[in-house]
């Protein structure tokens, strides 16, 4: 009998230490998956600041103006003036048309029902 539980013990020991191996290196692999993708994220954090640092030094105001001065006959674009923008209050909204009701309901039968059902 007791060489029956040894053997068992012996295989549980067994199956655990099979386990933890597998289980050691599934996660050594995740580990490596998630330094890549955090090296993936850091350049790609990278570029979004190169493209910013980009559209920063394209949309400067003199060479737009420039650009819109050059290509005036072309596109007709005119510099942007304070007095052209507004308040937000004079911005005037499209009216919303009213909702239409086709077919009416009469409640006033229901709140008699339920009246009478409470009252019994």
């Amino acid at each position: 009998m007791k060489s029956l539980l040894y053997a068992i013990t012996a295989l549980a020991v067994f199956g655990l230490a099979f386990w933890a191996y597998r289980e050691n290196y599934a996660t050594q692999q995740v580990l490596k998956e998630t330094r890549a993708l955090q090296r993936e994220i850091g350049a790609a954090q990278v570029r979004i600041s190169v493209l910013r640092a980009e559209w920063a030094y394209l949309n400067r105001p003199d060479r737009l103006l420039e650009l819109a001065e050059l290509n005036f006959e072309r596109l007709g674009l005119l510099p942007l003036r304070p007095d052209q923008f507004g308040r937000v209050d004079e911005v005037t909204y499209p009216v919303q048309p009213a909702l239409q009701i086709s077919e009416g309901v009469d409640v006033s039968g229901l709140n008699a029902r339920r009246t009478e059902e409470a009252s019994q």
